[in-house]
């Protein structure tokens, strides 16, 4: 069904979104293992969203393992004459609950952005929107997105994380968010690798973490999803 979709987040629950990227891990057999390892996790536990921005190739074998599969990219266009792009509006026939916008290695103008979330919308999927600083974060989130994910670009991929490196980036971007759309969820990324990173980032204010190389550099990516998730979980109830 199409329609207005809304960026609400249960007050327990903190989103754990993983980006494959175009990692190998991507495109070989622990891409599906670690789809059936979130599925299995998501069954668990319940105050945990785990979301998978996996390339589109791979989309429909993810999702017959997991439902919350979002694919990492669409182009601002309807079916027709697009040769080599993924029209947004295909998201309506398609297994993705959304789509990951904007991210630092695939930025696109504000007219593209805000084109291609009103067909996301309009086909009743779910987008992350990505920011590079916070002030981005409040320009992008006035155009509606599920939740805005904030990177500053120069930490992805370092392993020095945002929640610790620069964690007035965090916290000021969920002002900035707040001022501008009260209540939508703001992700934290670049650079977090373990744990107590994620700890951190929602002591912060996030209301959950975009990670990739995390996971997808792993040696057993599903395996190091199930220990990432089980330690935040653990540190939580504590």
């Amino acid at each position: 069904m199409s329609g207005e979709v809304h960026y609400r987040l249960e007050a327990d629950v903190w989103v754990f979104a993983v980006n494959y990227k175009a990692y190998p891990n991507a495109f070989n057999n622990h891409s599906v293992r670690l789809a059936e390892e979130a599925a299995r996790l998501a069954e668990e536990y319940s105050g945990v969203r785990i979301i998978l921005a996996v390339p589109a190739p791979i989309l429909y074998t993810a999702a017959s393992e997991y439902s919350d599969v979002w694919l990492q990219h669409v182009d601002p266009y309807g079916y027709g004459s697009h040769t080599g792009y993924l029209p947004a509006e295909a998201l309506g026939v398609l297994p993705a609950r959304g789509t990951l916008l904007n991210h630092s290695e695939h930025k696109v103008t504000l007219r593209h952005l805000l084109k291609a979330l009103g067909m996301v919308k309009q086909a009743g999927k779910e987008a992350i929107v990505c920011a590079d600083t916070p002030e981005e974060a409040a320009a992008v989130a006035v155009l509606g997105p599920s939740m805005v994910a904030v990177e500053p670009p120069e930490l992805i991929g370092t392993g020095i994380p945002v929640s610790k490196a620069k964690p007035e980036i965090i916290t000021r971007a969920v002002e900035a968010v707040d001022r501008v759309a009260p209540g939508m969820p703001v992700l934290a990324g670049a650079g977090i690798s373990g744990p107590e990173d994620i700890v951190k980032a929602l002591e912060l204010g996030a209301r959950g973490v975009l990670v990739a190389s995390m996971i997808m550099k792993a040696e057993d990516p599903a395996a190091r999803l199930r220990s990432v998730v089980e330690s935040v979980e653990r540190a939580r109830k504590r």
